[in-house]
């Protein structure tokens, strides 16, 4: 189906940087620069700096960032991570696959961890914990940070999602001892495939990344020091990420354009819940614009039928899964979430048209579930 409002259109994204990426490919064809070679370095560099840390290290993907941190962090079989239930598997994968358990717990209203939640489940156990930054707005990191300072506790930022997002002036991925990218495609810095990174402002967990994305080679020396993994970030895909971080601040100021739209055409209707924009301490950069809809499965049908597309994640509590054997805890807020979460189109390439089309079918909608007069009038006064 072609939908007239895409939730992402890689294709334009792609028109509209075509220049620059294809000179950075080139570039690295040309020399024959394909793995390990200054263009990763210079991204490395780069990112590094646009986050505000001493160190990033480019790998395949946000998955292997959060398994080599936990892994850089010590955590070992027996003892327990903390995390929520309302992330990306990875998130919880990357604790089960180093040996370790995941206890999962609750999210407040903003999609992010409680930490009063958090520091309920610590145990005698207990040696990292996982706050996820979703949808492009950053945790509450100073009471989760004090929380894990007073019971020593490693701190691993799943920043996936919040490139360029901002609490209390400081960058999603600066706070704990890492913090985790992914550059999937349809993130506000994506690649063209997969990949990932870990920044950090400590030598020696630089330095053991580096080591386990090449096999556990110190490139340098020729000596393996650890059993590690295949998992570097692709010369190509880091020389398209550069020149693509420099658009970056551009596109947060585009997305936060675009999601006060979506606030002021939706604001107050019944039925529907916004997310939080900004806040105390608060800079959001809107990696996705998420609502909660009562009528999540009905709205996004009319949406679909008005050729308006639209994302979920993620439809189920991860705990239901029964293949992942998490057990069944009790988290009532995140199974709320899953029930009603719809994500609106926003990239880079959503025009004020789109929020415009957007605003206008879940208007209709909402008037007419709810039984109001008018309901095609009042939707086709959006913007007047």
């Amino acid at each position: 189906m072609t939908y007239k409002v895409p939730f992402v259109d890689p294709r334009k994204h792609y028109q509209n940087l075509k220049l620059e990426i294809d000179g950075a490919i080139q570039d690295c064809l040309f020399k024959g620069d394909l793995i390990f070679r200054q263009q990763l370095k210079d991204f490395e560099a780069n990112f590094a700096s646009f986050i505000g840390v001493r160190y990033a290290v480019g790998l395949n993907s946000g998955y292997h960032a959060l398994e080599f941190s936990l892994r850089a962090a010590g955590i070992r079989p027996g003892d327990e991570v903390i995390t929520v239930a309302h992330t990306f598997v990875a998130t919880v994968s990357a604790i089960v696959n180093v040996g370790a358990t995941p206890v999962l717990v609750e999210v407040s209203d903003d999609f992010n961890m409680d930490p009063d939640a958090f520091e309920a489940a610590i145990t005698s156990r207990t040696t990292g914990v996982i706050p996820v930054s979703l949808n492009g707005r950053v945790c509450k990191m100073d009471r989760i940070m004090d929380i894990a300072d007073r019971h020593g506790i490693k701190v691993v930022e799943d920043s996936a999602q919040a490139v360029g997002a901002e609490y209390q002036g400081v960058r999603a991925g600066a706070f704990g001892l890492t913090g985790c990218f992914s550059f999937y495609p349809f993130k506000l810095l994506g690649g063209f495939g997969d990949g990932g990174a870990i920044t950090t402002n400590d030598p020696d967990v630089a330095r053991m990344a580096i080591r386990l994305r090449y096999n556990g080679e110190d490139r340098e020396t020729g000596e393996f020091h650890h059993h590690g993994q295949t998992a570097l970030l692709d010369n190509v895909q880091a020389a398209v990420l550069d020149r693509k971080l420099r658009h970056v601040p551009d596109w947060i100021q585009h997305r936060r354009k675009i999601a006060l739209l979506y606030y002021e055409g939706l604001h107050g209707l019944p039925g529907i819940t916004l997310p939080p924009y900004d806040g105390p301490g608060h800079f959001d950069v809107f990696q996705n614009f998420v609502l909660c809809a009562q009528h999540r499965i009905e709205l996004r049908e009319h949406l679909r039928n008005d050729g308006i597309e639209t994302l979920v994640s993620w439809p189920k509590p991860m705990w239901e899964h029964a293949g992942l054997n998490l057990g069944r805890p009790y988290l009532p807020n995140t199974e709320r979430i899953c029930r009603e979460v719809i994500s609106l189109p926003m990239s880079a390439e959503t025009t004020e048209q789109h929020v415009g089309l957007t605003i206008q079918s879940i208007r209709q909608f909402a008037y007419k579930l709810h039984g109001l007069e008018n309901a095609t009038a009042l939707a086709a006064g959006v913007g007047d």
